[in-house]
């Protein structure tokens, strides 16, 4: 079996994911500026079973709402977030992984809110979220692409 492995910045909260990302994002929204202090967030979409916590314990944080924003407690790193409504699923922030230098985005969100000069190469972009009933298309897309 593939896995990725990744840790926080202070390496306390330390994961694995087991197979290939199902998909790969980045995220333009204001609220995923300001948590990363950054011109976007980047994240790999998982299988929510994949996910293993092997060394410490996150904790939730962020605007703590339906959407749920996990941290190391210690360093405050954002580590993976259960987006509201999608319990089978799991975004962790693709930088976090040992194998960072190898992602690229496939898709981006939320261009209408992306600062001018933010350029991430994905494939697809999006001005808000895709709709729902285009995830199957776009999932197929970024599997063959990869």
């Amino acid at each position: 079996m593939i896995f990725s492995e990744g840790e926080c910045r202070c390496r306390e909260v330390r994961f694995k994911v087991d197979g290939g990302p199902m998909m790969t994002m980045a995220c333009h929204c204001t609220g995923c500026q300001r948590m990363t202090a950054s011109a976007f967030s980047l994240s790999s979409l998982y299988p929510s079973d994949a996910l293993a916590i092997t060394a410490g314990e996150p904790v939730i944080g962020g605007s703590r709402g339906a959407t749920r924003h996990y941290f190391c407690p210690r360093c405050m790193s954002w580590l993976f977030t259960r987006p509201e409504g999608m319990d089978d699923f799991v975004n962790v922030r693709s930088t976090l992984l040992d194998n960072a230098r190898s992602y690229r985005p496939f898709m981006e969100t939320y261009t209408g809110e992306k600062l001018a000069w933010a350029a991430t190469g994905a494939m697809r972009s999006f001005d808000t979220l895709p709709a729902p009933d285009s995830f199957p298309t776009l999932l197929a897309e970024f599997k063959q692409a990869t």
